[in-house]
């Protein structure tokens, strides 16, 4: 069986969540190619929203959106969807005991090419810190869809933190 890397383990279970339940929402900031929510908006566009580089608002509706009843999956770069949104998740999202799922993509040292403004080296404290959350950093592709399944476990708010790998 050939390696799958995160990233597309995460966007393929994406799909698959979204055959199962349709209450299952994603939105993305700008970055579905690199976080493979496109996979879903390939699948889903009635259920995929495109928010644009603006994680702090993506946040915000993704805590709207749980309030109706759907299961929102927020995905961008770990460095802005944990630093730009902080507020909103931990006054809103958490603070509110929301259930939105929050992918930080590209994590730790992983997103070499883009330089240190994209390396996410200290989102495992922050989000460690925040009331309710849920911090989940699966090694590879296997865990990273067992962890996916567990978004079906009532009102849980959870980071998951993927690496960028350069295969597949």
């Amino acid at each position: 069986m050939a390696y799958i890397n995160q990233r597309v383990a995460y966007g393929n279970t994406l799909v698959e969540l979204g055959k199962e339940d349709q209450r299952i929402v994603v939105l993305d900031a700008d970055l579905g190619g690199s976080t493979m929510g496109k996979l879903f908006e390939t699948a889903y566009p009635e259920r995929h929203f495109e928010m644009g580089i603006a994680e702090a608002n993506m946040t915000s509706v993704a805590a709207g959106l749980a309030q109706t009843g759907k299961i929102p999956f927020t995905n961008s770069f770990a460095v802005f969807a944990g630093g730009r949104a902080y507020d909103q998740i931990r006054q809103t999202i958490a603070t509110g005991k929301l259930n939105v799922k929050i992918c930080g993509s590209s994590s730790g040292m992983s997103d070499f090419g883009d330089g240190a403004t994209h390396q996410a080296v200290e989102d495992i404290a922050i989000m460690r810190a925040i009331p309710n959350m849920t911090v989940i950093c699966p090694a590879d592709a296997n865990e990273t869809w067992k962890v996916m399944r567990l978004q079906f476990l009532p009102a849980v708010l959870w980071w998951v933190r993927l690496w960028k790998q350069r295969w597949n």
